[in-house]
């Protein structure tokens, strides 16, 4: 038979109501007092009905997650893992659950969003991502529903809790290393223009180029999916121009690496005949040959604060919007060099 709150009290010498009050970690309740009723819970091996509680309390003590739609790209790009094991550490301090949600279309990731909330299963709403124009978040606002976002909210910035990196500014300093080596034609690989993190990378870059008063190409700028094989398409189509860029900005590792198997297809060389800077810094920078130098976002850490703010939110329904914006730094590797000027790539190419 399950033990009771009736027999933890008796062993602890205290009313039901303060084992009730130890199990909802009241401050009322000395530390004294807290102690001896967990150790009379150990003993007996009494584990509290976090469900009963819930139901009194109308709260699922669970975090909803929404990936991107499509059904893969979530899933093969390694910066999903870490950030949710950030989300999950925050969510496991605070004893919430994590349910995940994803669609292949964005309308697939609407409906599943608007069952999660229709049907109470989740306290809040944690957005991995940040699209342009999202109707998901502008479900969450109408529904008044508590949601984070990982990325910066095209519109409505000052009304939304977001944690974020400063993109502009990562990808403007990407640019800088690159035309500190000495490097004027330089390239730039991104996601989907629908993606924020890709528009704000966009802005720094062109921010870069502008201030060392280089000129601002758009054949040298080529948008794909956060794929390995996104990065192999954009490559062929830069190497063939007539004077193709000496370096590359590459919005993402995973990206990075079909970039760096293009190039070795194509005989080309890193870091001699072509350097590449790439963001992220997940395990593959270091393992790709050569190792890429990298844009370290703290993906975990995006993580662990977006949970961690979505449960304030959830638990104090007074809380203020918060801009969170996670610290980043440039990780030297060796795929950057001075340029080769006795180099002709997109002659042989042609």
């Amino acid at each position: 038979m399950a033990v009771t709150i009736k027999e933890v009290a008796a062993l602890a010498n205290v009313a039901p109501s303060t084992v009730s009050r130890v199990i909802a970690d009241s401050p009322r309740i000395s530390d004294e007092t807290k102690q001896r009723v967990k150790k009379a819970m150990e003993q007996l091996g009494y584990h509290p009905n976090l469900n009963a509680r819930n139901l009194a309390s109308q709260s699922t003590q669970v975090l909803g997650l929404v990936m991107p739609s499509s059904k893969d790209v979530g899933f093969q790009n390694p910066f999903f893992p870490t950030v949710l094991q950030g989300i999950s550490e925050g969510a496991q301090e605070k004893n919430y659950a994590l349910q995940m949600s994803t669609g292949k279309s964005e309308q697939e990731v609407l409906d599943a969003v608007i069952q999660m909330v229709q049907g109470k299963r989740v306290d809040g709403v944690i957005l991995l991502y940040s699209n342009v124009d999202d109707r998901v978040i502008s479900y969450l606002k109408e529904q008044r529903f508590p949601f984070v976002l990982i990325g910066k909210p095209y519109l409505d910035m000052e009304e939304i809790t977001h944690v974020d990196n400063d993109n502009v500014r990562a990808a403007k300093e990407a640019t800088e290393y690159l035309i500190s080596f000495g490097h004027e034609k330089i390239g730039f690989i991104g996601g989907s223009k629908e993606l924020m993190v890709t528009v704000d990378r966009i802005a720094g870059y062109q921010q870069a180029l502008k201030n060392a008063g280089l000129t601002i190409s758009n054949e040298y700028m080529i948008h794909e999916e956060f794929l390995r094989e996104g990065g192999q398409g954009a490559v062929r189509e830069l190497m063939a121009l007539r004077q193709p860029p000496t370096a590359l900005v590459v919005a993402d590792d995973f990206m990075a690496l079909g970039v760096l198997n293009k190039l070795d297809e194509l005989g080309i060389n890193v870091p001699d005949d072509l350097s590449i800077v790439s963001f992220n810094n997940v395990l593959l920078a270091e393992l790709a040959r050569p190792p890429l130098t990298s844009v370290d976002i703290n993906i975990f850490e995006l993580g662990y604060q977006a949970s961690k703010n979505l449960i304030v939110m959830v638990e104090n329904s007074n809380e203020p919007t918060k801009r969170l914006i996670i610290s980043h730094r440039i990780i030297e590797r060796s795929s950057c060099t001075k340029p080769n000027p006795g180099k002709r790539i997109g002659k042989e190419l042609t």
